[in-house]
This record gives structure tokens, sequence and C-alpha cells, in this order.
């Protein structure tokens, strides 16, 4: 198999630096391995740097995401994992919640790119993680990166961690108010 047919979109240009995190769940690790090098790879093409962190499962990866959210300076995230069917429902779960989390903390405006690999079996995975094939870590790292222009384009590049820089103290007479 010779990579995906469909239209790839060119990188975006940044004019400030670009700071992701990778938060991988290497359970497979062959797999893993594969789609945090194709995530890496589209990270550095567009010039933007990189932080790795892995979490035990796909259940996980939403969860490491929205902490580091909160308490870090990261401009986008790229999720990376595989869930490969077995003989229960767990599969089921693990695919709509691991799923429906990125997309809840998507739709708060974090820029995400989501790999998690939902695959009937390991050739199927082989095939989607490994960068010189379908390379969906790559394209997960470009998805987070487009978002991250987006975000720039529409919105403050500043992002304040825990408290805003403004204290309104009770009783200011500059026409701010407090509540």
């Amino acid at each position: 198999m010779a990579g995906p047919s469909h239209y790839i979109m060119p990188l975006p240009v940044f004019d400030k630096p670009v700071k992701i995190l990778i938060v991988a769940s290497p359970y497979y690790k062959d797999i893993s391995d594969n789609q945090i090098a194709g995530a890496k790879a589209e990270i550095e093409k567009a010039g933007a740097t990189w932080e790795l962190v892995e979490v035990p499962g796909a259940l996980e990866i939403p969860t490491a995401i929205g902490i580091a959210e909160r308490m870090s300076n990261f401009d986008g995230y790229v999720a990376l994992g595989c869930v490969i069917r077995g003989e229960t429902t767990h599969y089921d779960t693990v695919c709509n919640d691991s799923s429906r989390a990125i997309q809840l903390l998507g739709l708060q405006g974090v820029c995400i790119g989501n790999g998690i690999l939902t695959v009937e079996n390991r050739p199927q995975a082989e095939v989607r993680a490994d960068p010189a094939e379908m390379n969906k870590g790559g394209g997960a790292a470009a998805a987070a990166l487009h978002l991250i222009a987006l975000a720039r384009k529409w919105g403050k590049a500043e992002k304040s961690v825990g408290f805003t820089h403004e204290i309104l103290m009770a009783g200011d007479t500059d026409s701010k108010t407090t509540i």
C-alpha cells in the first residue's frame, strides 16, 4: 500500500514558536513507536517543537491532555494509541469513550489531532501506523498544527495558566468591576 490517496493540505507556516505535546499509549509498543515517529517528523517539518508523554492506555490519553491543557503551556496535542478489536465489548467502550472525550476537549477549543487507531486486527494497525504507509501519526500531528494555526488566526496567541494577568481588588475605581 502506498500511502493515503486523499489530498493532503500543506502544513501551516507559523511566525511564533509552536509547542506540541504528543500523548501516546504504548500498549502495542511497535505500533506506538511508528505513530510517534510519524508525528515527530511532521511536527519538525513545520518547525515546531514537541514533548512526549506516555500513558497506560487509550482511555488515559484525553485525561492527560486535559491535565496538560489546564496546567502547562502547550499550543496543541497529538493523541496516539491503538485499540484492536478483541472478544469482548471492551473495544467499543474504549473506542467510543476516548474519541468522545477528545472531541469534547476539541469543542472547548483545545487543538488536538486524534491519531488513536481503532482497528479489527494487527495488520490493519501496522499499515496505519507505519510512516512509510498510511502514517496516521503524521496525519494527527498535521491536524493539530492546522488547528493551532486557526486558533492563532482567530484568537489571542497568549494563554495564561491559572489566574488572569489582572488582579482586581474590591473598591477599584478605574472603571473595572469586581464580582
